[in-house]
């Protein structure tokens, strides 16, 4: 599975068909997506069932993950596995959440309702960047919320009203925990990054109109929802645990939490070792934990865009390339040795050439684009041996 590329849904609904049964009922469900990252909005892993055609991005993660968090919440609460079922229910459950900042969701929601326009759709919750611009020249972050889709979503399809409401709730209620959560601490640079990850990923309050006083807590004690207040629970250990330490002053803060969302002691202290072993496990993979300079960050965030650029556009620049005999020889040689500069001219007058038969990499054709080349020959042998049809779905399986 590629979801990079198109078709990754249905490709995703074809392989799910043999695995209905992975997730028994939603704690099964809840805690393989917190091992995975997905609760606490780090995604490090996705389903076993999943076969990935190539190393994931961490959005790329975030697709699969959000899409099997909201497919097995629908089987679990309607006891129904049909899978066009669940693409009608999820887009009824988007349109009336009305995410008004989504400038082309009204658009996606007004045609047809298939599996390609769901791609489009859980793309724009998953990115945070809201331009072209920022997410090709910025570090791709993806929405650290998201499972907040994932809990107001099963409250719809268990009758709830005001969906809109509900979310507003549910994401006004976990920005507060973690803001107190931080206050509990000392801060350091770490802290830092995750709360400004948290209020980049806000999607139905206004954080700049938000008001971080105690009166949250009196919500907290009225919500009766156990996978909610779960998902609370985990939030604020996430919060206070980021460093490895646990001061008394954290701990006082995490027991009074978990006691206002009605949980022992027993279950407040195993969602902190939860959060304890998944740190232990991933510190080093975890994103925002890492503080590179800005030539990597650059380096790393265009790797992954050319990487993907690659992925899409692969069949026809596996014919182009074909087509150009000297240029598939310079391109193999780059690949063992370095080209002089005449060869190096010619590669990249006739990528170019290339490039502008296909309109998706006009990346390359912009002011400054022929600094992508080099990253585009790295990433070329990926390319050469390939199939490249990552999300096809043979027929007679």
């Amino acid at each position: 599975m590629n979801p990079s590329a198109s078709g990754w849904i249905d490709k995703f609904g074809h392989d799910v068909k043999d695995n209905y049964e992975v997730f028994s009922n939603f704690r099964h469900l809840y805690g393989g997506l917190k091992t995975s990252g997905f609760v606490y909005g780090l995604n490090i892993k996705i389903p076993r069932f999943i076969s990935p055609e190539h190393t994931l991005s961490e959005d790329e993660k975030a697709k699969i993950n959000l899409l099997t968090a909201l497919f097995f919440t629908f089987k679990l609460e309607h006891n129904n596995s049909n899978f066009d079922d669940f693409l009608q229910a999820i887009f009824q459950f988007y349109q009336e959440l009305n995410i008004s900042n989504i400038s082309f969701l009204n658009k996606i929601l007004a045609g047809s309702k298939t599996s390609k326009q769901l791609e489009k759709l859980i793309g724009s919750r998953v990115y945070l960047g809201d331009n072209v611009f920022s997410k090709t020249f910025n570090r791709i972050i993806t929405n650290s919320l998201l499972f907040i889709d994932v809990l107001t979503f099963k409250y719809y399809l268990n009758g709830g009203k005001n969906i809109r409401e509900h979310a507003q709730t549910l994401e006004y209620l976990t920005i507060n925990v973690t803001s107190h959560a931080l206050n509990s601490k000392e801060k350091n640079k770490t802290d830092e990054r995750l709360a400004q990850l948290f209020a980049s990923s806000m999607t139905f309050i206004d954080g700049e109109k938000q008001e971080f006083d105690g009166s949250y807590r009196v919500q907290l004690l009225k919500n009766s929802s156990i996978w909610e207040n779960h998902y609370f629970l985990d939030v604020a250990c996430l919060t206070v645990w980021e460093d490895k330490t646990l001061e008394y002053q954290e701990s006082e803060f995490i027991f009074g939490i978990g006691k206002d969302l009605g949980f022992e002691r027993k279950e407040i202290s195993r969602s902190l070792e939860e959060i304890t072993s998944f740190f232990e496990k991933n510190s080093a993979n975890i994103p925002f934990l890492k503080d590179p300079n800005m030539a990597i960050q650059f380096y790393d965030s265009m790797s992954k865009v050319v990487n993907k650029l690659i992925l899409r556009n692969n069949k026809r620049l596996q014919k182009e390339l074909s087509e150009s005999k000297e240029l598939m020889q310079l391109l193999s040689k780059s690949t063992v040795k370095d080209l002089s500069q005449e060869e190096k001219k010619k590669v990249q007058n006739q990528l170019i050439d290339i490039f502008k038969s296909i309109p998706s990499l006009a990346i390359f054709l912009l002011p400054g684009g022929a600094v992508l080349l080099p990253i585009f020959i790295k990433l070329i042998p990926k390319l050469l041996p390939s199939a490249f049809d990552d999300n096809r779905v043979d027929k007679k399986s």
